[in-house]
């Protein structure tokens, strides 16, 4: 009797079954993606405070960065930076160097995860470079404020591995761990904001 091949899909609390090497956009749903980034800590988990810092708190903080980057972006832009670590709501949040150790095999899988998250919300599978490279600076200054207020980083040193911001573009952002369940219920909420803004 042959082996049968591993498996490649993972349910959902939706119900859905998600195919992991060939996602389809029939099977996300936002609750799951809210559910999933809202227990998937960032740093690791090597974070101060009582809460994990979220991918789900991530994700809200680079699309209101980007906002202040770009007023007058437009929703469907902005709902593309809610969704720039959507992926990880399965594959989980990599530090770095992890990544780069993994190899190419991790770009892949992100890949075809966001081109089927984009379609299933509008979105074109690949954004425009300029999208993306907004979107990368709004996720470098938020890394910037996650080292410092949250990761131990000293500002020298945050600095030396994120580039330091615009002070004026991160003035009043202090980040709040809250539990997850409040951030899961924050990210789908802002999520219907833009959906509904499209």
């Amino acid at each position: 009797m042959p082996k049968a091949p591993p498996r490649a899909w993972q349910r959902m609390l939706s119900g859905r079954r998600l195919d992991l090497l060939d996602p389809t956009p029939v099977d996300i749903e936002i609750e799951d993606i809210a559910h999933g980034l809202a227990f998937v800590a960032r740093w690791n988990g090597q974070t101060r405070g009582d809460y994990a810092y979220s991918v789900a708190e991530h994700s809200l903080l680079v699309e209101q960065i980007c906002a202040r980057l770009a007023p007058g972006w437009g929703a469907r832009w902005q709902l593309a930076a809610l969704l720039h670590d959507a992926p990880e709501y399965v594959i989980g949040d990599m530090i770095s160097p992890v990544k780069a150790a993994v190899g190419p095999g991790y770009g892949a899988l992100d890949d075809r995860l966001t081109a089927a998250i984009h379609l299933r919300f509008g979105l074109p599978a690949i954004l425009p470079k300029p999208v993306k490279t907004l979107i990368k600076q709004a996720d470098r200054v938020s890394a910037w404020l996650e080292a410092v207020q949250l990761a131990g980083f000293a500002e020298a040193e945050a600095d030396r591995f994120f580039g330091r911001p615009d002070a004026a573009l991160t003035a009043g952002l202090r980040l709040v761990l809250r539990p997850p369940v409040e951030v899961r219920d924050a990210f789908t909420a802002r999520h219907a904001e833009l959906m509904a803004a499209l």
